[in-house]
């Protein structure tokens, strides 16, 4: 689904294709570069931190540093989809210092069952996915997150999990404030006997 934006300096002038690296003018070449680097470098690593809004930053910043170069930097202009318009640029920092800083109070979900992890997670990534601090890549830099998450929690993360559909439709309910989804999907993804 492509996002509806206000005119966009990241853009190729007269598309709505990012400025990449590779300097690709066509959405579908830029797609499958951005989905093959993305895969190579979520298989790295991850940035070591604090789960804190700067993590998160350079989380975006690792994932996507090849293809874009404002990897890691916040959005500057107002985005939307499906009608329905994210935090506005202004407000992006401090909504993401807040959700990290709740997050940090609840010890960043350690020491959850799974069931309470599922529940607390899908609240904080519905959050930050709300405020879509990113021009692109939010979706994937909040499942990686969660992934992260779940490994300091001590749970597993089942990828095998993620059908992009059932994902994509989780968090357009949490959108719409039903969390419930999303936190039934998270419990599959963190539970050691799924059925």
């Amino acid at each position: 689904m492509v996002y509806t934006a206000e005119t966009d300096p990241l853009c190729y002038p007269g598309t709505t294709v990012l400025r990449n690296k590779l300097g690709l003018t066509e959405q579908a070449l830029l797609d499958e570069y951005e989905l093959a680097v993305f895969l190579t470098r979520a298989d790295e690593p991850f940035p070591a931190g604090h789960f804190d809004y700067s993590h998160y930053r350079a989380l975006h910043r690792h994932l996507f540093q090849d293809v874009y170069d404002w990897a890691g930097e916040v959005r500057k202009i107002r985005i939307g989809k499906a009608g329905n318009w994210f935090c506005y640029p202004e407000y992006i920092d401090r909504e993401m210092t807040r959700i990290f800083a709740e997050l940090k109070a609840v010890r960043h979900l350690r020491g959850h069952s799974p069931k309470a992890f599922a529940s607390q997670a899908a609240h904080v990534l519905a959050e930050i996915n709300a405020v879509h601090p990113f021009r692109e890549g939010n979706g994937r830099t909040q499942l990686s997150f969660l992934a992260l998450l779940a490994d300091n929690a001590g749970l597993p993360f089942h990828d095998d999990v993620l059908d992009r559909e059932r994902v994509i439709g989780a968090m357009i309910e949490s959108f719409s404030g039903d969390e419930q989804p999303l936190g039934h999907l998270i419990l599959e993804i963190v539970s050691e006997a799924r059925s």
